[in-house]
């Protein structure tokens, strides 16, 4: 297994290092306390092609492949996770549902301007009773002549609610299997649709320069030619989406974890106490280097979990490995990192006060740590 980047990879991960460190780095403090949505680094990242890393030429894409697009994650969670995970989310459960089921008049309307990151696109399927349980859907899409007619609510939407975004994807109930089983289709649902409102904002713990929103649907009517992929196999293509995202939520993760090191590796040589830096300290020192061996561990599981994926084999228990072991590793090395920094580790003027408040949400998102320990020993066969 080959473990270190090519030529053309280590040139992409300098760009977006350098994006990172120059264009986010000195602005996202603002950003995340006034709550802002970033605009303008979101179209500098879409005219650098990072929205369409995974998709190809003919689509107005970079002709890559999803290990492209982790690698750009874990640069961009480094500095920050607002703005990685508003690339993360607009790709893999913005564009890619259209990408991947879409028909040739779907992709021909969405996808360039998706691509180009000059609209947004999210994915809503979590509802406010649901949580882990996907499949307890109650949200309902009945044909109505040549028209879904949609009823129900949607919660905790990234990308949902921006001035940009043009199309949001919804998982319905749109009939009954035998035995009485739900049968659930994917509806795309233009932003600005008569029905579909979006509620304020959420006012979040982390992630404050994100896009989040409850979404509810009031008899929302939409042509029936917006049906996404076979009706009532919505649930099950977004759950091959789902495994992509993980991939993807583990390099943001471990890009967070990175950071960490990072930030404290920096501080231990310019704090002193006791007449000496302190990171001369052994406790220090043993501290740093805990965190540095979660960061190579997780980077390695989501690197496992890509390969698997672009050699089109089996990686569902690896990508739930990858985003388990990431999520972990974000959590305890943000806590580390601001034990390191002491009080200042408190101050949110400082970076790792900041990851410290995003790192939880890694352990929720995309499938709770629970749910990915489910899934892998589902995958042992238990």
């Amino acid at each position: 297994m080959e473990l270190e980047l090519s030529e053309e990879q280590e040139a992409l991960r300098q760009t977006v290092e350098d994006f990172a460190r120059k264009e986010v780095a000195p602005v996202i403090g603002g950003f995340y306390e006034r709550e802002e949505f970033p605009y303008d680094l979101v179209a500098k990242m879409g005219r650098m092609g990072l929205f369409g890393l995974p998709v190809s030429e003919e689509h107005g894409g970079m002709g890559g492949d999803y290990t492209a697009l982790c690698i750009a994650l874990e640069e961009l969670g480094r500095v920050d996770s607002s703005v990685a995970i508003t690339l993360e989310a607009g790709v893999s459960l913005g564009l890619m549902p259209i990408y991947r089921f879409g028909t040739d008049a779907q992709k021909a309307r969405w996808l360039p301007s998706l691509v180009a990151g000059e609209h947004l696109g999210a994915f809503g399927l979590t509802e406010p009773g649901g949580g882990s349980d996907a499949g307890a859907t109650r949200t309902t899409a009945r044909l109505d002549g040549d028209e879904w007619v949609i009823n129900g609510s949607k919660s905790f939407i990234t990308n949902s609610g921006t001035d940009i975004t043009s199309v949001v994807t919804v998982t319905a109930i749109t009939g009954e299997r035998d035995g009485g089983k739900k049968e659930i289709s994917a509806i795309l649902v233009p932003s600005g649709t008569p029905g579909f409102s979006v509620a304020p904002k959420y006012s979040k713990v982390g992630w404050n320069a994100s896009d989040t929103h409850e979404l509810s649907f009031d008899d929302c009517r939409v042509p029936a030619e917006n049906l996404l992929g076979e009706r009532g196999r919505g649930y099950a293509q977004f759950l091959s989406i789902l495994d992509e995202g993980r991939v993807a939520i583990a390099a943001l993760g471990t890009g967070l974890a990175q950071g960490c090191v990072d930030e404290s590796v920096r501080y231990a040589h310019e704090r002193e106490a006791f007449g000496h830096p302190i990171g001369s300290y052994q406790a220090i020192q043993f501290k740093i280097a805990e965190m540095e061996t979660r960061a190579h561990t997780s980077r390695l599981a989501w690197y496992a979990a890509a390969a698997k994926m672009q050699a089109c084999k089996p990686f569902k228990k690896e990508a739930a490995i990858a985003k388990l072991v990431s999520s972990n590793a974000a959590m305890d090395n943000a806590r580390d990192a601001t034990q390191v920094f002491g009080g200042y580790g408190f101050m949110n003027e400082f970076p790792v006060g900041r990851f410290y408040r995003d790192a939880k949400i890694l352990e929720i998102g995309e499938g709770t740590s629970e749910v990915q320990k489910m899934l892998i020993a589902r995958q042992l066969g238990l």
